[in-house]
């Protein structure tokens, strides 16, 4: 079974919503590419700084598959001004944790850039 979550703004906790932040995409992209690097279960797939896409995979458990997390950055090249959305995808276990995983992943992101 096919499992996904994604980031939007009508999610009621803030953690859920796509991250705003003032400050240029590229300083923004290697903060989250450094923090992929950093969290336990957490490693990158792909990476494209100019497209603004980033490519994660969370490892599984005993009871959930492991997600792969799409990260996009939007934002203009010649303004401090940036949006984060992600996207998580999972295949097979028996819980779903797309969810967890990107507020997982957010959270920190937002307190790192916010």
């Amino acid at each position: 079974m096919s499992r996904s979550f994604r980031t939007t703004d009508g999610d009621p906790n803030p953690d859920l919503r796509p991250v705003r932040v003032a400050q240029r995409r590229e300083e923004v992209f290697s903060e989250a590419r450094n923090l992929a690097g950093e969290l336990p279960g957490w490693r990158v797939l792909e990476q494209d700084e100019a497209r603004g896409v980033l490519v994660c995979e969370r490892a599984g458990g005993l009871l959930a598959a492991a997600s792969r997390v799409t990260f996009t950055f939007e934002g203009p090249a010649d303004l401090p001004s940036t949006t984060v959305n992600a996207r998580s995808e999972s295949d097979g276990g028996l819980l779903a944790r797309d969810r967890s995983r990107v507020l997982e992943f957010m959270k920190l992101l937002h307190r790192r850039v916010g």
